[in-house]
C-alpha cells in the first residue's frame, strides 16, 4: 500500500470520528488548496479567478461551472498540458482500452447528463487514492469484522453495477481488478440489463458488497447508511444545495440543483459544478451516528419512462437505460429522446462537426432499438426527428423527456 494511501486511510478514519466543526475545517483547507492549484495550473481557472482573493475558503466567491462550459474549454481546463481533447476522444473511441489508463496516468470516464453534452473526465492517482480511502471508510461502517474478513481474506465477492459500454470509472476499475489476483471475486454488471436478468445475475454471483455507479464527476461523493440517508464525504467533497438562481437552500428543503466541488482530482479541477440533481439535506443529526452530512437525492424530475406491453402490462425504464447507450456512439454532440406515447419514441440528434448525420442517426437508432428489444419492448416505434434537440425556456437541454398522458 503506497504511503500516501495509508495517510489518507488514517485521515479518513479521524474525520469520521470527529465532529462537524472539524469536518468543516478540513473542507475549508481542502478548498483553499484546490483553488490555488486550479488557478496556478489551469489556464481556464486562472482566467476566471482573476481578481479573487489569494486564499478562498468561501465557495460562494467562486463562479459556477457547467459541463458544457468546461468541455468547451477542455484543453485550457486540464492541468496537464500534454493532455488534449483530441487525445481523450481517440482513447474513448477504442473499446479495447477500457480498464487501461490514458498516457499511463489517468483513468477516463464518460457521461452524458442533463445538459446533453458528453462529458470526458480524467481521474488522477490522488483521486483514485481518495476513492479507495472513502471505500474503506464505507465498508467499515457497513460491514462487521466477520464480513470484512470474508471480503478481504476468504473469497468474498464485490459486485459493481455500472453503465457499461463506455469508459465509466466504475467499469474501468472493475476491468483493472479482474486482471489481478482478485479476478474471480469482482463482477461488473450492466445497469442496462432488464431488471429480472440483473437480479438473477447478482443472486448467482452472491456478492458481499454491491457497489452502484456514482457521480462520474466525483465518484466518492457519498455512501448510504441503514436509515436510507446518504452521507457526503465532506472532508473531500463540497456540496451546495441551491435554488434556481443558485442561492443557498436551507437544510430540510429540496434544492433545485446542487453544486459539487471535487477536492481531490487535480488533473481536471471540478469546482462549484452544477450537477443537476435535487437534494435534501437532513437538518438534524442522523440517528446512525455518522457526523458526515446526510442527504437524500430527489433525482431529476420525470426520470422514468413507462411503456405499454402488448399483453397490457407496463414496463418502466430509467432515463439512463436509454441515454447511456448513446455515449458509445462517436460523433454525437447532443441527443434528446422524447417519449411521444405509451409505445413511441422520437430521437433528436446534433452531430458533431464533420460527422455524417445519416450514419450517426442510424447508429443511434440501432442502439436504442437494441435496448428496447432486450427489455421486451421491440414493438415500440422509434423515429428520427430531423430537428436538433430542443432547449427548455431556461436554455437547458433535457436529454430524456417522458410522456405524460393528458
Amino acid at each position: 500500500m503506497p504511503p500516501h494511501t495509508l495517510r489518507l486511510l488514517l485521515d479518513a478514519r479521524a474525520a469520521r470520528r470527529g465532529d462537524a466543526e472539524g469536518l468543516a475545517r478540513r473542507q475549508r483547507d481542502q478548498l483553499a488548496d484546490m483553488v490555488v492549484h486550479a488557478r496556478t495550473a489551469s489556464p481556464y481557472y486562472r482566467r476566471h479567478y482573476q481578481g479573487l482573493p489569494a486564499t478562498i475558503t468561501d465557495p460562494q466567491l467562486l463562479p459556477i461551472t457547467t459541463k458544457a462550459e468546461l468541455m468547451a474549454h477542455f484543453d485550457e481546463w486540464v492541468t496537464d498540458p500534454a493532455v488534449t481533447l483530441a487525445d481523450v476522444e481517440a482513447f474513448v473511441a477504442d473499446p479495447a482500452l477500457i480498464g487501461h489508463q490514458l498516457a499511463g496516468r489517468y483513468t477516463v470516464a464518460t457521461t452524458s447528463g442533463t445538459t446533453g453534452v458528453r462529458g470526458l473526465f480524467l481521474v488522477d492517482s490522488t483521486s483514485m487514492a481518495v476513492t479507495s480511502a472513502m471505500a474503506v471508510r464505507m465498508l467499515t461502517d457497513w460491514l462487521s469484522a466477520a464480513d470484512l474478513a470474508r471480503l478481504l481474506t476468504r473469497g468474498g465477492r464485490l459486485a459493481i453495477v455500472a453503465a457499461t459500454g463506455g469508459h465509466f470509472a466504475s467499469g474501468a476499475a472493475a476491468a483493472s481488478l479482474r486482471r489481478g489476483r482478485a479476478a474471480s471475486r469482482v463482477g461488473a454488471f450492466s445497469v442496462q440489463d432488464p431488471l429480472p436478468q440483473l437480479v438473477a445475475q447478482l443472486n448467482a454471483f452472491d456478492p458481499v458488497v454491491l457497489a452502484p455507479y456514482a457521480a462520474t464527476e466525483c465518484p466518492f461523493l457519498s455512501y448510504s447508511c441503514q436509515y436510507n440517508w446518504s452521507h457526503v464525504n465532506s472532508d473531500w467533497v463540497l456540496l451546495e444545495p441551491v435554488d434556481a438562481d443558485y442561492q443557498p437552500v436551507a437544510d430540510g428543503q429540496p434544492s433545485h440543483t446542487v453544486l459539487v466541488s471535487n477536492l481531490a482530482n487535480r488533473i481536471q479541477p471540478i469546482l462549484r459544478y452544477d450537477l443537476g440533481d435535487s437534494v435534501l439535506v437532513r437538518p438534524d443529526p442522523c440517528p446512525c451516528g455518522n457526523p458526515l452530512p446526510a442527504i437524500r437525492v430527489q433525482g431529476r424530475t420525470a426520470d422514468l419512462l413507462t411503456f405499454a406491453r402488448p399483453d397490457g402490462t407496463a414496463a418502466t425504464l430509467t432515463s439512463l437505460t436509454l441515454s447511456s447507450v448513446l455515449d458509445r456512439i462517436p460523433g454525437i454532440q447532443q441527443s434528446q429522446i422524447v417519449q411521444t406515447g405509451p409505445t413511441s419514441l422520437t430521437l433528436r440528434l446534433r452531430p458533431a462537426p464533420g460527422t455524417d448525420p445519416a450514419s450517426a442517426g442510424q447508429a443511434a437508432h440501432e442502439q436504442i432499438t437494441h435496448v428496447l428489444t432486450d427489455h421486451g419492448l421491440g414493438h415500440v416505434r422509434l423515429t428520427l426527428d430531423p430537428e436538433p434537440p430542443h432547449l427548455t425556456a431556461g436554455g437547458k437541454l433535457r436529454v430524456v423527456i417522458p410522456w405524460k398522458p393528458s
